[in-house]
């Protein structure tokens, strides 16, 4: 999987949100899709205030909401986590930008790296219109700073219903951190997010 297209010096200095959800308007729960649900699961579990993050599908019927008719690239549903968090320790804004910075590339279409396909692709599904403007304005400030050197296609989709995923995706990463497709993928990602945002992760216990 590739890393994203900004130089990785910068990413401390990644663009914070000039708009960002209000308090009043933040439920704690945000649903993202960046590609493999393993590796955007491995980087959110690191974060203070983050409670949960459970790997599933969003965007497609409930009859498909399984891992082999995800596969196919046809069933309409993308690879997703839901992620409950605490507001008063980490905000939606502090989380959309880990996500653009850190947890994928928002600018390759239906496809993180090697995998290709629509259940890939990068999104925001939204439940309210506050999440949604927000998510609007921040991907609106990226694009004027000219952040990445290619445009972002991340889509921004109504929340329908989250499916969660089978027992065997759920904290995939570190249950099998010797596996392959982790070592290639996700870990550089953790990396990315323990050298250069420091300051949000958990204490280690």
């Amino acid at each position: 999987m590739t890393s994203c297209t900004i130089p990785s010096h910068s990413l401390a200095t990644f663009p914070v949100a000039e708009q960002p959800l209000s308090a009043q308007n933040d439920t704690g729960r945000l649903i993202l899709g960046g590609g493999c649900f393993w590796c955007t699961e491995a980087v959110f579990l690191q974060l203070e205030g983050v409670d949960s993050v459970i790997s599933g599908y969003a965007g497609g019927h409930p009859s498909q909401a399984n891992y082999d008719s995800v596969c196919t690239g046809v069933s309409g549903h993308a690879e997703v986590i839901e992620i409950r968090y605490q507001p008063n320790v980490i905000r939606y804004s502090d989380l959309l930008r880990l996500f653009f910075a850190v947890a994928h590339d928002p600018t390759q279409l239906n496809r993180q790296g090697n995998d290709r396909g629509t259940q890939y692709r990068s999104a925001i599904f939204y439940e309210t219109s506050a999440q949604k403007d927000a998510a609007e304005r921040y991907i609106s400030q990226l694009d004027q700073a000219s952040v990445f050197t290619a445009p972002i296609v991340t889509t921004l989709e109504p929340l329908t219903e989250f499916f969660t995923a089978e027992q065997y995706h759920q904290n995939y990463a570190q249950r099998n951190p010797g596996q392959p497709y982790i070592q290639f993928a996700a870990m550089p990602k953790v990396e990315k997010l323990k050298s250069n945002f420091a300051a949000l992760l958990k204490d280690p216990k």
